[in-house]
């Protein structure tokens, strides 16, 4: 087999880049799903919640990975079938090139993550990369946005981990207050502490309150 037929498959290179975008993409796609969709955002208001609750691996790793991984799915769908309807679905009809098919990806994840970030991260980041300010935020580019768009979800993950812990640690505190009013002190609040607080996510229906809140949180 010649050099040529390496390179090109049926007189032409197309097969063997669209085999090199796939892998590139297919290599990206931890990194796409953690920085550009509202993974972050999720995954840091389970562990929190986890940690508030006092169960250090329950549910585990996994379990809250995967609960992370299909809610993202969920809030994203949306933004996937724009992708499928105005890139993909052209691009397998050869109505586009793999250039433009790029280009039109980009488009819905960018107004997502615009609609999620805060407009001090974009000027911060746009002033720190030495770029001109612009009229709209669409018109910045995505080496702006996607760390703009980070630096907002970990905060707004962070906001709501705080309100999370709040009913958790009054439940602590009366607790411990009880406990040291009966002058039980050697006796760890946290062991007492920890089946309230089971009981209290419990009757309130906390899981699917929970995600209905992270649901909700995003916006449209």
């Amino acid at each position: 087999m010649d050099e040529n037929s390496l390179i090109s498959i049926n007189g032409n290179g197309m097969p063997t880049l669209q085999i090199l975008l796939m892998m590139t993409i297919i290599s990206l796609l931890p990194s796409i799903v953690v920085m550009m969709t509202s993974f972050m955002r999720i995954v840091i208001i389970l562990s929190f919640t986890r940690s508030a609750i006092g169960v250090q691996q329950t549910p585990p790793n996994m379990v809250l990975i995967g609960l992370a991984l299909f809610l993202t799915l969920f809030i994203m769908n949306p933004v996937l079938k724009e992708i499928n309807e105005e890139a993909y679905q052209p691009y397998l009809a050869e109505q586009i090139t793999q250039e433009e098919t790029l280009e039109r990806m980009q488009v819905p994840l960018k107004e997502f993550m615009l609609k999620q970030t805060d407009v001090s991260s974009l000027e911060l980041f746009n002033e720190m990369a030495g770029n001109e300010k612009v009229e709209e935020p669409r018109d910045l580019p995505m080496t702006v946005v996607i760390p703009s768009f980070m630096t907002s979800e970990l905060k707004r993950g962070f906001m709501a981990g705080f309100f999370i812990y709040i009913p958790f640690l009054l439940i602590d505190i009366v607790i411990s207050s009880t406990l040291m009013s009966m002058g039980m002190i050697m006796l760890p609040p946290a062991t007492i502490a920890l089946p309230f607080k089971l009981l209290l996510f419990v009757t309130v229906n906390g899981w699917e309150l929970l995600f209905s809140v992270i649901v909700k949180s995003f916006n449209y």
